[in-house]
């Protein structure tokens, strides 16, 4: 998520409606991420999935700086995607795409 030139709340309350005119709930829903290639950076973002059924898949960049995490998990609605989106805000370095 790029919110680099937008409030984040405005961003959070636009990706609010289209995940809601998009898919009816609870829905399936991936979600991927860059950290850089550090353990405790993946796992900070695996731990937010923690007990959630999560399938989450990494692939490390070619030149290993950065890490892709991709997580598929049955969300129950809009507002706890977003609640993921931002608990993962606050691990250095991420990037949610």
């Amino acid at each position: 998520m790029n919110m680099e030139n937008t409030n984040p709340e405005e961003f959070y309350d636009k990706l609010r409606g289209r995940l809601a005119e998009t898919a009816s709930w609870p829905s399936e829903y991936l979600f991927k991420f860059i950290v850089p290639s550090a353990k405790e950076k993946i796992r900070a973002i695996e731990d937010i999935f923690d007990n959630t059924g999560a399938v989450i898949k990494t692939k490390e960049s070619r030149k290993g700086t950065y890490t892709s995490v991709s997580v598929n998990v049955r969300m129950k609605d809009p507002d706890a995607v977003i609640k993921k989106y931002k608990d993962a805000a606050v691990v250095e370095g991420v990037i949610s795409l």
